[in-house]
């Protein structure tokens, strides 16, 4: 068995995040659950984006964010996702590879734009974000390439994956071929609501082996398990 030549590889949603400060009514307006994380389509995306102040707008995703990090610390990072042959696919895959990731997955010369987040932070700090997942949902196996897959020690994989039936075919065949390897499967649950669509396939991805390294904070522990108790959880 070769030596990895990657730390860590990431897969999950290429997305570019739109920011903004708002007060807490804005989100009673927009029917929003605070602190929350849903899934809209590129309409309701737009009209989030107009009861928005100024914005910020930055390349983002769950696991995207997270294999930047870990750029930036010295590691040796890459990136899987989808974005469109578009303004803000141009903007995340120069974003990504200016932080050192390697990021090769081909833009997509059709179907929907790049996947966009409207985040929405209340002046407690809290984010409520309402995602369009565009191209990054047309992510699949297609897009997973083993050999890149053995290099990495690490594997990383977001929960909000398995919200598109294909992304979540690409997360299978990406542990598989980790693996195959001989490399670690890492999952990160991604936040209560997604814990709450998919407990029973995440419990089972644990139970099975699937992955071996689970990231999840209080609340998303709490919720996979059922239980108030922390510690029960754990």
């Amino acid at each position: 068995m070769s030596a990895p030549s990657l730390d860590v590889l990431g897969i999950g949603n290429a997305i570019v995040d739109v920011l903004s400060h708002v007060e807490e009514k804005t989100l009673e307006q927009q029917g929003l659950i605070k602190a929350s994380m849903q899934l809209v389509d590129e309409a309701t995306s737009g009209r989030l984006y107009d009861a928005m102040g100024q914005t910020l707008q930055i390349s983002g995703g769950s696991a995207a964010n997270t294999i930047v990090g870990a750029a930036l610390l010295g590691s040796r990072a890459a990136f899987v996702g989808k974005v469109a042959k578009d303004a803000l696919g141009d903007t995340f895959a120069h974003d990504i590879r200016a932080a050192g990731v390697y990021f090769e997955v081909p833009a997509a010369k059709d179907g929907p734009s790049t996947a966009r987040c409207m985040i929405m932070v209340t002046p407690d700090g809290e984010r409520t974000m309402s995602t369009y997942l565009g191209a990054a949902q047309n992510l699949t196996a297609a897009d997973i390439d083993q050999t890149t897959i053995a290099s990495a020690a690490v594997t990383y994989l977001e929960g909000y994956l398995w919200d598109p039936p294909a992304a979540k075919e690409a997360f299978l065949v990406a542990a598989k071929y980790a693996h195959g390897a001989h490399r670690k499967v890492a999952l990160t649950l991604s936040d209560t609501f997604c814990v709450v669509r998919w407990r029973e396939e995440f419990l089972n991805l644990i139970e099975t082996s699937e992955v071996d390294i689970v990231f999840a904070n209080e609340a998303e522990a709490k919720a996979l398990f059922e239980t108030p108790d922390a510690e029960e959880a754990i």
